[in-house]
């Protein structure tokens, strides 16, 4: 399989796009029950919620069709609803999740899925009006104990995600296999200069933690490779530590291809087992698989394993403080399907939990209309080469999952709900009392 992956990244990249995978006809009760189970809530749920959603709709930039009749509103995107007694019902049974449930089924589409989600991310916090907001705890569910972040519980939800296939994710990726928001020269983007902007994401991450030659570089999250083997090709030293086998068997594949194999070791360990001390760290965009009881382990961790006066360079999502704080304990919709046990950090979580290890935050850059761009080109790529990924073996209820989640965090982006950053973190000097600053 994996000899595939490299011509697959390349081939059909120009293809035009194609709609996205048509709605399952009975979606497979074994692979996706809640799916396929339909909506639950009571009737008088139901209209209650059809109440509240049409009200917050029609108080946005979106025209809606409701079945068969009349479209509402004036101007925006237009969202249609082919089962609005399907969609009200699993909005009331199950909130967020039922909505991108909803979506899953087939029960409504969109020609503008991203600007329709985009509408709706740039007023997340408004949609429900303020003397209605206490009902969201009626909806909100917390997470469930099975994905918490233990050393047993990391591996099994990085599993869930990373390693679903290295043919899958080659379809929608391009030749470097960089899962992570590129930097453009300038937006719009084009497929062609993805390549590009991805290297230029890892040189950028590589000049900040100051890796040349002879570097001792540990890498907290190996993806495929590409930054391991670009810091070698620097004459650095690598470890990078994954705990995908699918992503480390490929990535070893391809260090190997490359002559680096005795540059670089890809092992498959927690970053909580890693030992020695390394001149410099670098960490992409992996923090938002730790969960946020254990941002303190992991800031420690990374204290633990750079040397004095060594540099960490770390690339992280991140959403406002206020919205994390309140969100921080909700099971959503992404972590029920996409990323089980993860959470986006604020700025200030980051500072906090830094700051509590020794650490402090150097050097701050964000650029996530890039990772907007960067999304819209996966997007555009996976839904132009469905067929292909039905090859693979993926139904139409995942194909439509994942073309709703890839425009789902694109819509954050593009709304400023989400940001991505680059920052420097480096040990703090000791001062003469022996604090650290």
């Amino acid at each position: 399989m994996n000899t595939s992956v490299s011509d697959r990244t390349e081939a059909g990249a120009a293809a035009p796009a194609a709609a996205v995978a048509t709605a399952p006809a009975q979606p497979d009760a074994a692979a996706w029950p809640d799916v396929a189970r339909g909506p639950h809530a009571s009737a008088l749920r139901t209209a209650a919620t059809r109440s509240i959603v049409q009200r917050a709709l029609g108080a946005l930039p979106l025209r809606v069709l409701y079945g068969d009749a009349p479209v509402t509103g004036v101007e925006g995107p237009l969202l249609r609803v082919h089962d609005p007694a399907a969609f009200f019902g699993r909005i009331g049974a199950d909130g967020l999740i039922g909505f991108g449930e909803s979506y899953m089924a087939g029960e409504w589409d969109a020609d503008d899925l991203v600007g329709v989600l985009t509408v709706l991310a740039s007023r997340l916090t408004s949609l429900v009006p303020r003397p209605l907001q206490w009902l969201r705890g009626v909806w909100a569910r917390r997470r469930p104990g099975a994905q918490r972040n233990t050393l047993d519980g990391a591996r099994q939800n990085i599993h869930r995600h990373y390693d679903l296939s290295n043919d899958l994710f080659s379809l929608f990726l391009d030749r470097s296999m960089t899962y992570s928001s590129a930097v453009f020269r300038k937006r719009p983007a084009e497929w062609d200069a993805l390549p590009d902007a991805q290297h230029r994401k890892i040189d950028r991450l590589l000049d900040l933690a100051g890796v040349g030659e002879g570097t001792r570089l540990l890498e907290i999250g190996t993806g495929w490779g590409e930054l391991a083997l670009r810091a070698a090709a620097r004459g650095a030293r690598v470890v990078s530590v994954t705990l995908s086998q699918e992503q480390r068997d490929l990535a070893v594949e391809r260090i190997a291809r490359a002559g680096h194999a005795d540059r670089v070791s890809v092992e498959l360990c927690d970053y909580r087992q890693v030992t020695g001390v390394y001149d410099a760290v670098v960490s992409v965009e992996m923090i938002e698989a730790v969960g946020a009881e254990y941002w303190p382990v992991y800031f420690e961790a990374l204290a633990r394993l750079v040397a004095p006066g060594g540099r960490i360079a770390l690339q992280a999502i991140t959403m406002p403080d206020a919205r994390m704080r309140a969100t921080r304990s909700t099971y959503t919709w992404i972590h029920k399907y996409i990323f089980p046990g993860g959470i986006v950090p604020s700025v200030e979580a980051v500072e906090r939990c830094a700051a509590a290890a020794g650490l402090r935050v150097r050097e701050n850059d964000g650029y996530g209309g890039h990772y907007a761009e960067t999304l819209r080109l996966w997007r555009e790529r996976f839904t132009a080469r469905s067929a292909e990924v039905a090859a693979l073996g993926f139904d139409p209820v995942f194909r439509r999952m994942w073309e709703f989640y890839l425009a789902y965090s694109e819509a954050g982006f593009r709304a400023g709900y989400l940001d991505v950053r680059q920052l420097l973190l480096t040990p703090a000097a000791p001062t003469k009392d022996g604090e650290r600053r």
